[in-house]
């Protein structure tokens, strides 16, 4: 299998490689408080590996689950792609675009230098009838690595048919630049009071869970591997954090970034903040991790909680929940959402 490939480095160091195969993102090199360079994401060794467990890849049309793979828009019900839950041969609800989603496919690439950094464009037309979505979808998404040390997404999307998008990316970070070990020493700090309510198969049940006085509790820093077994329903039922948390917006205007987590990894010193245009972001601590033999860069075996998510989107299922803005793309607008991973130091 032939991969294009686009390397960016910023004036500081920092390196970004990208593969046209999911617009997956195979490497990130980062200093840590001693100017030392390492590679602070999780990828692949093969090729033919790109995309497994979706690490690194662009995801849409819609990130996260939809129950039963069906909703309705305009009176009219539509049915996608199924491919998650226990039962692997009849597989409940669709996740992350279903079964051939956006991590699958080939994008267009193009390099270039933007004003703050160097940068790569993404194109990519997802065809009426998609995995069962309806409209043509028209998706444009540009990563730069700016020279102030942030890896920022943006995220384009028009459509002739109504249609939800939630795109977001699936980047396992390990901040402690060993891929082998296990992220549950970092400090997590999530600016978000609320989480998504869970029913059945990890699938929102269109409540808000507050998380004052429970294992969810980030407002203020945290170590991730503290309370990640806890004897907790939602715990359970994730095995671990894998849920989406409601960003605190507070009185930002629509398109106004904010920050949503800070994540400190006390050996390193190295330091990422996240900041996003969306109303939520899934935390995922990696609790599967390990489980489809993946071999990573260097020969390292993909390991239980080696590696940590924050998915910013709107809420899983949102197209099915009245209570919750879905991201429901019409003819005429522009799906347009930004984030950043913002790196810095401390001593």
């Amino acid at each position: 299998m032939t991969i294009q490939q686009v390397f960016l480095k910023n004036d500081n160091g920092l390196a970004l490689r990208v593969a046209d195969l999911g617009g997956t993102a195979l490497s990130l090199t980062v200093p840590d408080r001693d100017g030392r360079l390492a590679d602070i994401l999780l990828g692949a060794e093969n090729p033919v590996d790109i995309g497994v467990d979706y690490i690194g890849a662009l995801i849409g049309r819609v990130g996260n689950r939809i129950k039963g793979g069906r909703f309705r828009v305009d009176g009219r019900t539509y049915q996608i792609t199924r491919n998650d839950g226990p039962d692997k041969t009849h597989p409940a609800n669709s996740l992350h675009g279903g079964v051939e989603g956006f991590d699958a496919r080939r994008w267009s690439m193009r390099e270039f230098q933007a004003p703050d950094g160097p940068a790569v464009e993404l194109t990519l037309l997802s065809p009426d009838g998609d995995q069962g979505f309806p409209g043509n979808l028209a998706v444009r998404v540009v990563y730069t690595l700016t020279n102030d040390n942030v890896w920022r997404i943006e995220y384009w999307a028009v459509t002739d048919r109504p249609t939800p998008v939630s795109l977001t990316n699936h980047a396992y970070f390990n901040l402690t630049g060993d891929l082998s070990r296990p992220i549950t020493g970092h400090r997590m700090q999530l600016f978000a009071s609320a989480v998504n309510d869970l029913g059945v198969g990890l699938i929102p049940n269109g409540k808000k869970f507050p998380v004052k006085d429970s294992p969810f509790d980030f407002l203020k820093p945290h170590v991730i591997g503290d309370r990640i077994d806890a004897n907790h329903r939602l715990i359970k039922a994730g095995k671990g954090y894998d849920h989406n948390f409601i960003i605190d917006r507070g009185t930002a205007a629509p398109g106004e970034l904010v920050r949503c987590s800070r994540v400190v990894e006390p050996d390193s010193g190295r330091v990422m903040e996240t900041w996003t245009t969306l109303p939520g972001v899934q935390f995922y601590a990696g609790n599967f991790l390990g489980k489809s033999l993946l071999i990573l860069k260097g020969g390292i075996p993909a390991g239980h909680r080696t590696g940590f998510c924050l998915e910013t989107q709107f809420a899983p299922n949102a197209v099915n929940m009245p209570a919750f803005e879905s991201g429901l793309l019409r003819p005429g607008e522009v799906w347009h959402h930004v984030t950043e991973y913002r790196f810095s130091t401390v001593r």
